[in-house]
């Protein structure tokens, strides 16, 4: 059986988590949790929350993280999804390990992603966001490609589970699963150890749910030019998003 490995590149507040989970509700699936969060921590020096403990808690050495992504699959394992954070593949990082991945993109509208993120950082920057990383990968992966990678909105994904996860699924070439579309609720062992800080309305769930939609989503003053910026990157990605098939 031949192994495939997936990098789904998302930006934070971005129910990342949630598409992991679904991914890891496949019995055929193994799923890594922010591999480099870490290493980032490290080489940026970002103030996250729990970031010493982080650090602590895992390999923050870039070659290891990126060898152990490749190593071969579990008996019985064909899949391996990673979930990224775009933000945490710094530019001094080599991507020869991405070679011969199957790549696909998270987004969120920026506004609602902008009030969320805002709660859990004191700063936030238009860095922090992903988006910067998500365009500059997006089009790197695209370029002699036979195929734009995946996007997938998540508005999108909440309002229409299954067909999104069918068309997502078809766009990386695997079957698709309906396992996928439901969970057990709880932490799981393969969650980073930031989970307890970022992961409680994942972890008080059992599948997709849509939550009631705001008409507008108010921002500190401080936010408002971030979010135009915000908004440019999200639109050239949300150009690509896939439609539920």
């Amino acid at each position: 059986m031949q192994s495939v490995y997936i990098a789904m590149w998302s930006g934070p507040r971005n129910i990342s988590t949630a598409l992991m989970r679904s991914f890891d509700s496949r019995s055929d699936a193994v799923v890594v949790d922010e591999p480099f969060y870490g290493h980032y921590l490290r080489e940026s020096g970002k103030a996250h929350p729990m970031a010493q403990e982080i650090m602590s808690s895992m390999d923050c050495d870039q070659d290891n993280i990126c060898r152990r992504l490749r190593e071969t699959l579990p008996q019985g394992k064909s899949l391996s999804y990673q979930k990224h954070m775009a933000h945490h593949l710094l530019p001094s990082m080599d991507r020869a390990w991405m070679q011969g991945m199957r790549h696909a993109f998270l987004i969120r509208e920026p506004r609602a992603m902008l009030a969320s993120l805002s709660a859990k950082l004191e700063v936030v920057q238009l860095e922090d966001t992903g988006l910067p990383q998500q365009v500059q990968l997006f089009q790197e992966l695209r370029q002699g490609a036979d195929a734009v990678p995946p996007v997938v909105d998540s508005s999108d994904l909440l309002a229409d589970p299954g067909p999104m996860l069918l068309s997502l699924c078809r766009g990386l070439q695997i079957p698709f699963s309906d396992q996928m579309l439901a969970w057990e609720p709880g932490a799981r062992s393969t969650d980073g150890v930031w989970g307890c800080h970022w992961y409680g309305n994942t972890n008080r769930s059992t599948g997709f749910s849509l939550a009631p939609r705001q008409a507008s989503v108010s921002l500190p003053t401080e936010l408002e030019s971030l979010a135009g910026e915000c908004q440019d990157l999200y639109s050239q990605l949300a150009e690509h998003r896939l439609l539920p098939n």
